[in-house]
């Protein structure tokens, strides 16, 4: 099996997460416990959001660049970024990348084409929903993306970093995420920051949710276990 490197801390939630989801997916299919090595190197969550807020990009991209570099120094065989957002510039420094990587935005992309869709809505903290990284992924797939309005976009910025990255979820934010989503007539719903799984699942709505961390584990996995 392949060595598997995750850039996390970005957030603390999404990185337990990710560990948990690549463990479970392999308990799922082959009931043992001879799961993937991973190795985890996390960010300084604050630092790292402070450097997306104020489009600091050259030291936002050095800063995942350094990260990666780590992973590689410990041994790992290839490597994911355990969030949405630092997806935004991997077309930057893809070439700088010390090991193969498997963006998120790809791996969403193709489970969206795989389920026949043709529009989606992107929900995520606001430095994703305000970018364009998504749309020229989906592009190459025929596939829309379309944004919630300005307030909206606002509303789940503060879902997710006053109550999802430390773990927090209340029925309140959930009821308002879903009046958010359900406005809007799409095929589905990209879940755009990996916090978000933990406010709503498939059975909260009749929407198609794309749950981006989810999509992402499964593809990493089957990475580390393609020679299995």
């Amino acid at each position: 099996m392949k060595k598997i490197g995750i850039l996390g801390g970005i957030s603390l939630a999404s990185t337990i997460h990710y560990y948990k989801t690549i463990t479970d997916l392999y308990y799922e299919k082959y009931h043992d416990y001879y799961y993937p090595e991973i190795l985890i190197n996390s960010l300084n969550f604050q630092y790292f959001t402070d450097l997306e807020n104020q489009r600091k990009t050259e030291e936002y991209q050095s800063y995942i660049l350094e990260g990666l570099e780590n992973l590689k120094k410990a041994g790992a065989d290839f490597v994911i970024m355990a969030a949405n957002s630092p997806h935004s510039v991997l077309d930057n420094i893809i070439d700088e990348i010390p090991l193969p990587i498997i963006s998120i935005v790809e791996s969403v992309a193709k489970e969206a084409k795989q389920k026949g869709l043709k529009k989606v809505l992107l929900t995520g903290i606001l430095y994703t929903m305000q970018g364009d990284f998504y749309q020229k992924g989906f592009s190459k797939y025929d596939i829309d993306v379309v944004v919630p309005n300005d307030d909206e976009k606002q509303v789940i910025e503060n879902i997710i970093f006053g109550e999802l990255v430390i773990n927090k979820v209340s029925n309140k934010s959930r009821q308002q995420f879903l009046d958010i989503i359900n406005r809007y007539d799409v095929d589905g719903v990209i879940l755009g920051c990996t916090e978000l799984p933990q406010l709503i699942g498939q059975q909260d709505t009749n929407k198609l949710l794309l749950n981006s961390l989810r999509i992402h584990c499964q593809t990493t996995l089957d990475c580390a276990l393609d020679d299995k």
